[in-house]
């Protein structure tokens, strides 16, 4: 299968170390209605580092998923990790049609590729014209060991979905961002920087974004699994309990001190840390304004936390807020969800009228 081949109305497909998550979206007019969606858990171990280690606890959850969300389409789209993807932007002759310069990145695919090509998944996209000089053209290159997509694949149609296309994380999050970027403070101009923090299970990356493209990342091995751990640990409860509790609350007295307090003050140190490295990589445009995102992003007082640490407006993402809901969705439920679905919706904003 080829990277990135476009679709018409699709499911976006989520597989994160903790949980499933698809979004259906129609294109209705200039926006998008979300037809259908569903989060389904994941045992622990299950993904690991966004790669599949128990196929068939991930095929159970995908269609448990599926059975929930009873989506209008089987077409599926589901994402590589940014850390499995070689992407490039190549400099060609303007002369060259697609189908030459298809022959030339398998001829010169030693140049560009690290792993033997009889074991790449790649795709290409044509740019225009590069702007220094008029007989080159950019062209974008992206590739993967096929062994990743497969194994999304693989997935994708054992639960009952069709593979339509395999995107990549980074872009499908770029494409989410134009949703978010309509909700920023007029005073966050469209040259601006803005720092997009997803905070997963068991990691948070700080992303900065310029002109909706990502320009610097980093990741953390921190997050929300860590106080999930710690509530087990100190209140004597199984996984699964502790999990409900720190979403519904219901905790002892001492909980916001002793447990969600130290928690919030490492992920701050966190982000602090990140935005500090980004200024050191000799970055000299400032970040005007961050956007949380991820399960762990709607813990009370995070939010209010970072924005006095930063000194910057700190807000939570909701790539759906724009969007029309299905009259059988709940609104307040999906409300809730949507900071956890900014790659899922990413991945569904590759839908076409």
């Amino acid at each position: 299968m080829r990277l990135m081949a476009s679709s018409k109305g699709v499911i976006g497909v989520d597989i994160t170390s903790a949980t499933v998550k698809l979004v259906e979206l129609r294109r209705t007019g200039a926006t998008y209605q979300v037809e259908s969606y569903a989060v389904r858990p994941l045992r622990e171990g299950a993904v690991v580092e966004r790669r599949i280690q128990d196929m068939d606890e991930v095929v159970d959850a995908l269609t448990r998923a599926v059975h929930q969300a009873k989506p209008r389409t089987r077409k599926a789209v589901v994402a590589v990790p940014a850390s499995a993807a070689i992407t490039k932007t190549l400099t060609l002759p303007a002369s060259l049609s697609s189908d030459e310069i298809e022959s030339r990145i398998e001829l010169e695919s030693d140049k560009h590729i690290p792993f033997p090509f009889s074991e790449v998944a790649y795709d290409f996209q044509r740019l225009g014209l590069n702007a220094r000089y008029a007989d080159q053209q950019d062209v974008l290159l992206v590739a993967c060991r096929q062994q990743e997509v497969s194994q999304l694949t693989d997935a994708v149609m054992q639960s009952g979905l069709t593979p339509a296309a395999v995107d990549v994380e980074t872009f499908a999050m770029e494409r989410a961002f134009t949703e978010l970027r309509r909700q920023l403070p007029a005073h966050v101009e469209e040259e601006d920087c803005v720092a997009l923090v997803d905070i997963g299970a068991n990691m948070n990356t700080f992303h900065v974004l310029r002109h909706g493209r990502i320009v610097y990342s980093r990741d953390t091995v921190f997050g929300g699994r860590q106080l999930t751990e710690e509530i087990r640990n100190r209140y004597g409860l199984s996984y699964d309990e502790a999990g409900l509790a720190k979403k519904r609350g219901g905790l002892p007295e001492d909980y916001q001190h002793s447990v969600l307090t130290p928690f919030l003050d490492t992920l701050a140190q966190q982000v602090g840390r990140s935005l500090q490295l980004y200024y050191t990589a000799g970055r000299k445009q400032e970040v005007r304004h961050m956007v949380l995102a991820g399960g762990t992003s709607v813990l009370p007082g995070l939010a209010e936390r970072l924005a006095q640490e930063s000194g910057m407006e700190v807000s939570i993402a909701n790539p759906l807020a724009r969007m029309k809901v299905n009259s059988r969705i709940d609104v307040q439920t999906l409300s809730g969800e949507a900071p956890a679905m900014l790659t899922a919706c990413g991945l569904a904003l590759r839908a076409r009228s």
